[in-house]
């Protein structure tokens, strides 16, 4: 069996053992762009806490019309809310520049992630929640929950994202796009339990 075949097989137990999670499956992909930047190094409730302070305002020029300190006093719960505030401003202003979900939809991936890239406050783990989640592409997240579990499974050891990135970038190749949202939701599902579990957790069904 091949590598790849025998990660996506163990993946697809997770999501089976799961359920189904449908992150951000809002209707509104704005709000899931904003939420995306608001849920950073905090707490769900938080995020959502953040989102609620900019619902009177929440189009591109609604949210771009706000003057920084007004931006940044409605997503004070948010934490952080200085540097979340200027990548809110930033992504917006680039999302406008490009003529919108639609005209960005034609992108090529690689293309679309060197421009998320290039944006202030858009590291390489929002890039791709982003393209995941909000473009439509089939990426995978080597995000921590990701390779603390391949390290377990004996899939590979990296301690960066982008090492991470570097090997596993296609591993989902051949899936449709539910599976690879649902993957992601299902991993950082089962960091959790895991963590919470103290380690503890029996993986064995799963290699």
């Amino acid at each position: 069996m091949m590598r790849q075949e025998e990660i996506q097989e163990t993946l697809l137990r997770l999501c089976k053992h799961y359920g189904e999670q449908n992150w951000w499956q809002s209707d509104n992909k704005l709000e899931d762009l904003v939420s995306t930047i608001l849920i950073q190094r905090t707490s769900e409730k938080n995020a959502k806490l953040a989102l609620a302070g900019l619902m009177d305002v929440m189009t591109v020029e609604g949210i771009l019309g706000l003057s920084l300190e007004d931006l940044q006093e409605r997503i004070r719960p948010a934490g952080f809310f200085k540097q979340k505030s200027q990548t809110i401003r930033e992504l917006l202003i680039w999302l406008r520049e490009n003529g919108g979900f639609e005209v960005l939809a034609r992108i090529g991936t690689e293309d679309l992630r060197k421009q998320l890239l290039e944006l202030k406050g858009i590291g390489p783990e929002t890039t791709d929640a982003l393209l995941l989640y909000l473009f439509d592409r089939s990426v995978f997240i080597s995000d921590e929950y990701a390779r603390r579990l391949f390290r377990r499974l004996g899939f590979g050891n990296f301690d960066t994202y982008n090492e991470m990135h570097a090997v596993y970038c296609n591993v989902l190749e051949g899936l449709t796009l539910k599976q690879c949202q649902e993957i992601h939701a299902v991993i950082d599902e089962h960091g959790k339990a895991f963590s919470k579990s103290k380690g503890q957790l029996d993986e064995s069904w799963l290699r």
